[in-house]
């Protein structure tokens, strides 16, 4: 069960040693922490499983199977996919928290994205973990401890997970997904270990193709008006994959909503119902944004590791490249700058992701960062 878990072996040790009664390492609020792709969401419901079943997750039992997949009668997880988490749905899940649990010692609440949360919703959560009910485990996942507010750190128990090697994400793609071995290492250098990445790199072609695209793009900024419009087509291609992202889940939700109102597809919303759809289609705006500046980040990220190669071989350094197969193209931006002007071109792409994070235009965004590669002396 904790198979998945690759690299993680002090974390797991301290999960499954807690997971034990009688251990003396148990306790009501749990925050694990960790980079992109370390296994933050895994590890939690792994310890949920550990928590839920009679053998304490030692075997893939239908309870721990439940368990793994979210849906175990005892469990509950908050997982979003919008910019924040709102004050209702953490009071819904405080509500939630206070009933006993089912075929299970414990009652779990997983909140994954728990970094996502405004410092006033922090606090509503705050008080439920103060005076939790006996058999009720709160398991907070974020990237950082920083990333979560003071008192509510200071209440629970950390757990710090560490990003894995590229050779046992390598591994895991073979043993898991039947990837062969050459494909799975390109993936995990690629992904930069990141185990979901790495296995859309390796199973799916059209990532594959977004990537070269990607790769790409520095060919292109040879002058103002190309700049401009690669990145206006970067933006397009972010939202146009960000709505293959949300639009069936959209609908999906939209329909279900209107079941649950009464109204018949297609039909006339009543003038009763037009908040609760107008509420839905606010979220799921939300959820778009977010979506979009995912994509976005995810090519700012893919830029960052061809630079990062570039300033490696600049530097003679004997680093194993994260493109592996890019060898060729490295070198040949290596030629065309220097390290000063990789190192430059680096911080514009960190200050592009710093951007995302605002109410700037993604447009501006995007056009500054491929400006600043295109002549970051001008930036």
């Amino acid at each position: 069960m904790w198979s998945e878990l690759v690299g993680q072996d002090r974390a797991i040790a301290q999960l499954r040693r807690a997971a034990v009664p009688g251990s003396g390492s148990m306790t009501h609020a749990w925050l694990l922490t960790g980079p992109p792709g370390s296994g933050r969401s895994n590890a939690a419901r792994a310890f949920a499983a550990a928590l839920l079943t009679p053998d304490h997750g030692e075997s893939r039992s239908p309870a721990a199977e439940r368990a793994l997949r979210g849906i175990h009668e005892s469990m509950t997880v908050l997982s979003t996919q919008k910019s924040v988490i709102t004050i209702d749905e953490v009071r819904e899940l405080v509500a939630t928290a206070h009933q006993s649990p089912v075929n299970a010692p414990w009652r779990v609440v997983i909140i994954e994205d728990a970094d996502r949360m405004s410092e006033r919703t922090s606090n509503v959560l705050l008080k439920a973990i103060e005076e939790p009910p006996p058999a009720t485990v709160w398991i907070l996942c974020a990237p950082s401890q920083q990333d979560v507010l003071t008192t509510i750190r200071s209440r629970c128990r950390s757990v710090s997970l560490r990003v894995p090697s590229a050779d046992a994400v390598a591994q895991l793609l073979v043993r898991r997904d039947g990837v062969d071995p050459q494909t799975a290492r390109w993936a995990a250098h690629a992904s930069q270990s990141h185990i979901g990445r790495a296995k859309r790199l390796a199973l799916h072609p059209d990532a594959r193709t977004e990537r070269e695209f990607t790769l790409g793009i520095p060919a292109h900024l040879t002058s103002v008006g190309s700049t401009v419009r690669i990145a206006a087509r970067i933006v397009d291609v972010a939202k146009e994959r960000a709505a293959a992202r949300t639009e069936s889940r959209n609908a999906e939700e939209r329909d279900s909503l209107l079941r649950t109102l009464g109204v018949d597809a297609g039909g006339k919303i009543p003038p009763s119902a037009r908040s609760q759809i107008k509420r839905l289609e606010d979220e799921q705006k939300r959820r778009s944004v977010r979506a979009r500046n995912d994509e976005l980040d995810s090519i700012f990220i893919e830029l960052l590791s061809l630079y990062r190669d570039v300033l490696a071989h600049q530097l003679g350094s004997r680093t194993e490249f994260i493109n592996v197969e890019e060898t060729e193209r490295i070198a040949r931006l290596a030629a065309e700058s220097d390290e000063t002007t990789t190192l430059m071109r680096i911080d514009v792409l960190r200050k592009a992701r710093e951007r995302l994070a605002t109410n700037m235009a993604p447009a501006l965004v995007v056009e500054a960062a491929f400006i600043g590669l295109s002549n970051p002396w001008i930036v």
